[in-house]
């Protein structure tokens, strides 16, 4: 049997082995010298932070979320469908006569039995109307009504025991409060976000001929939201979202508020329409520089040098033109409350009534003098 000879190299190899097996042992123990790395026992957790454990968890109220979950369930989508003529159909062939244009919008319900708030703009001329629940359900609606001067609009659906969201009082709001939308921005169905309530009473916010003293807020508004409500931090809607101004790093939002458009939507309701009174007048404001160069160019007006609101033209056979009132006339107060330009004169003759007295109060010359009026219905467009 022959024998085994080991080499230089592997009696080298048996000898380190050996003195392996005399320094360390075997079984699990490790070599002296070399750190021991966490975890590897099986008992120890690596550390990664110094900080702190945290406290546990305790159960807190969010006033936002509670806000949203009283309101969210009433706040809708609103799809449209508008029938418009197209210009080229038929001619060379260029596509249909009739063309269909998709739009869509927000809106909250007020009532269990189906109707819902919204802007006019949202259905206007909409001859399709598409209402989608948060749960997924949707109706058809039909447009009861719109009033283009506050871009109000009422919808009703055939439902019962539809979620309602709770409507608040918009004269009471603040700035600095929460100020909270809901709505589907840029087909983003329930879409929530928050800010707070920038200014209240601006009436040169969307442009002339509005009759709104809008809420602006810091809210993000955004294509969709449109006729979707803006809500307190007690889950109330104060305004109806209506309209947003671009500027550079940020937006500004503007919501007409609930009490304007709740007068409207129960005009609406009533007799299918909304009534405005008016009294007939064009209106400029001055300033003491501007009413200093027309008391020096023009005998026919003696102007006090205030800033202020003046009658420029009367309209003949007008509530004005029967009144007394005249041109040239400064405007002090319409109906008890004091009035400083022509969108707040237009604000106070709005909160009148048709054939109701209206009292108001013109300094002419050197001399205040209060005369009466009896605003008649504005005619409606279209």
């Amino acid at each position: 049997m022959p024998r085994l000879v080991s080499s230089p190299r592997s009696a080298g190899l048996v000898g380190l082995i050996a003195a392996l097996a005399l320094l360390g042992g075997c079984g699990n123990r490790t070599i002296p010298g070399l750190p021991r790395l966490p975890g590897e026992n099986g008992n120890e957790t690596v550390r990664i932070s110094d900080a702190p454990p945290a406290p546990p968890i305790q159960a807190s109220s969010n006033v936002i979320v509670e806000a949203v979950e009283k309101v969210g369930p009433a706040v809708v989508r609103i799809d449209t469908t508008k029938r418009v003529i197209n210009p080229l159909g038929g001619l060379f062939g260029r596509g249909p006569t009739i063309q269909e244009q998709q739009g869509q919008g927000s809106g909250f319900i007020t009532r269990s039995d189906g109707v819902v708030l919204t802007n006019a703009h949202v259905v206007e001329g909409a001859s399709d109307v598409t209402v989608t629940l948060p749960d997924g359900r949707s109706f058809s609606g039909k447009v009861l009504g719109t009033d283009p001067l506050t871009d109000v609009a009422v919808v009703k659906v055939v439902a019962s025991k539809l979620p309602v969201a709770p409507l608040g009082d918009s004269g009471r709001v603040r700035p600095g409060e929460w100020a909270i939308a809901i709505g589907n921005p840029l087909g983003l169905d329930n879409t929530v976000t928050a800010g707070i309530i920038s200014a209240i009473q601006r009436t040169n916010a969307v442009g002339e001929g509005q009759r709104v003293p809008y809420i602006q807020t810091d809210a993000a508004v955004n294509p969709g939201n449109s006729g979707g409500p803006l809500i307190n931090d007690r889950g109330q809607v104060i305004g109806v979202n209506t309209a947003i101004r671009q500027a550079p790093g940020a937006g500004l939002s503007f919501a007409i508020p609930i009490n304007v458009a709740r007068q409207i939507a129960a005009q609406i309701l009533e007799r299918g329409y909304a009534s405005h009174p008016y009294i007939g007048v064009r209106l400029q404001a001055i300033t003491p520089q501007l009413a200093r160069e027309i008391n020096a160019s023009t005998d026919e007006c003696r102007l006090p040098e205030v800033n202020g609101v003046v009658v420029v033209d009367v309209m003949p056979n007008s509530p004005a033109a029967r009144g007394g009132l005249r041109p040239c006339d400064l405007i002090e107060q319409v109906g008890g409350d004091a009035v400083r330009n022509p969108s707040e004169v237009q604000l106070a003759v709005d909160r009148g009534e048709v054939g109701q007295d209206l009292a108001v109060v013109v300094r002419r010359g050197n001399e205040s003098r209060t005369i009466t009026l009896k605003p008649a219905e504005l005619p409606r467009q279209g």
